[in-house]
């Protein structure tokens, strides 16, 4: 069954809407957020805008280190349809909250609820990577990871210009942007209720509440394969190297490329929808199989664009300039090119790393296995986060630390065709059967 055909499944497309419109809410509330506090509530409530901004982002991923361990246990103790749609209706009533704080401005009610958010998110991850494999069979797996990792990088570009632009509305956009998340979460909950049954792998499992004793529990079961492992800690360089190119791009567009805004959205577009094309791309490069010799061939993608981006000469430019005049030079087409094949070999990389662990990880423990992964990620977007402030304290430009991006993913690859030979072994058969085709 092809992508398109998976879109006109039951067994898949509630799924995929729900999924998608959770996470464009989440980033619709996130940026919404941001925007308001920057501009509104630091002053009014005397604080500052830069330090709760900072706030923000760790107080979403904050629930994600407590508390995706305990849910890998409930997703994999109880069915999870029922589950998602408990969840769907949670967000309904914690985006009630927010839109309560947008309308009377309390910067407290507002974390509160974008803390909520996070812990909702966290408990959902489990569920929706522990379905897929029981919904779709091995060879529709790959696509159906690769449409979730398309639509979820898609989802918080959109969501997070929309939410940008709702909260921006002279006189009453915090008003219309707690409206509009309630709404998208009532959608969201109302596709839930078309997602089938899908039997827990472990019903007779025992809650354990001991957060940290189950965090490391499940990182315990991710361990117990090298292989998941391996794929676990590939995936987490992902979602690193996504955020230190999603937190540059603005800084280099301003420093570097002389910008305004406009040409920041524009490349911030070009690096996700090449994430998407990529990602729609590995179901038809893997011929309907889970195939982790696509993840070195990303991963070299990735680090030879990254390398070729950072040695791009932009010491001509002048600014400040919209995107109109952008696109009107070469030198610029180069970045926008480099972004987007860097978003797109990372595609590539990511999916197939997704639908290995799917595959090969325990059925009875999948969703505790996902939740490591999770944890694991979120280890690596905070890691990210630090070292990209490290190292602009001490001077270097968005360009240099593009090249020190490029070289630690030449480190991964490295790590993962050693770590794990059978990807590699694999990378050789697929080039060389394009090889053949292509003769």
């Amino acid at each position: 069954m092809s992508q398109a055909d998976l879109l006109r499944s039951r067994r898949f497309l509630p799924l995929f809407l729900t999924q998608f419109l959770g996470a464009f809410n989440d980033n619709v509330f996130k940026n919404a957020l941001v925007i308001f506090i920057a501009f509104t509530l630091a002053d009014a409530a005397g604080m500052s805008a830069s330090l709760l901004v900072i706030l923000a982002g760790g107080i979403f991923i904050l629930p994600f280190f407590l508390f995706s361990a305990l849910a890998g246990q409930i997703a994999d103790k109880f069915e999870k349809s029922r589950l998602i749609r408990l969840l769907k209706l949670a967000e309904v009533l914690i985006m009630l909250l927010g839109a309560a704080g947008f309308v009377i401005g309390s910067v407290y009610l507002l974390m509160f609820t974008l803390f909520l958010m996070g812990s909702q998110s966290a408990f959902f991850g489990p569920i929706k990577y522990g379905i897929l494999p029981q919904h779709l069979s091995v060879a529709e797996l790959t696509g159906g990871n690769g449409m979730v990792q398309m639509a979820t990088y898609l989802a918080i570009l959109a969501g997070t210009m929309f939410g940008g632009l709702v909260v921006a509305i002279p006189g009453a956009g915090p008003q219309i942007a707690g409206v509009t998340v309630v709404l998208i979460a009532l959608v969201g909950r109302l596709a839930s209720e078309y997602i089938p049954e899908a039997a827990p792998g472990e019903p007779q499992l025992q809650l354990d509440a001991n957060l940290l004793r189950q965090t490391w529990r499940v990182i315990g079961f991710a361990a117990e394969s090298r292989v998941i492992l391996q794929s676990i800690l590939a995936i987490s360089w992902f979602w690193f190297l996504g955020a230190t190119f999603l937190s540059l791009v603005p800084d280099f567009t301003r420093t570097v490329l002389s910008g305004n805004e406009q040409v920041a959205t524009l490349l911030l577009t070009a690096f996700s929808v090449g994430i998407g094309v990529g990602s729609l791309l590995c179901e038809r490069l893997s011929r309907g199989g889970v195939e982790p010799g696509l993840a070195p061939i990303g991963a070299l993608g990735m680090a030879l664009c990254a390398a070729d981006l950072s040695f791009i000469d932009l010491s001509a430019s002048a600014g400040p300039i919209a995107a109109a005049e952008f696109v009107r030079h070469a030198v610029y087409w180069h970045v926008l090119l480099d972004l987007t094949l860097i978003g797109f070999f990372g595609g590539i990389y990511v999916v197939p790393l997704y639908a290995l662990v799917q595959h090969r990880c325990n059925a009875a423990r999948r969703s505790r296995i996902i939740a490591a992964n999770n944890i694991l990620n979120a280890l690596f977007m905070v890691a990210s986060a630090a070292i990209v402030i490290a190292l602009v304290q001490t001077g270097l430009g968005p360009q240099r630390i593009f090249l020190l991006a490029a070289v630690a993913t030449a480190l991964v690859l490295l790590s993962l065709c050693v770590l794990l030979p059978e990807v590699l072994q694999r990378s050789v058969v697929l080039v060389k059967s394009w090889v053949g085709a292509a003769r």
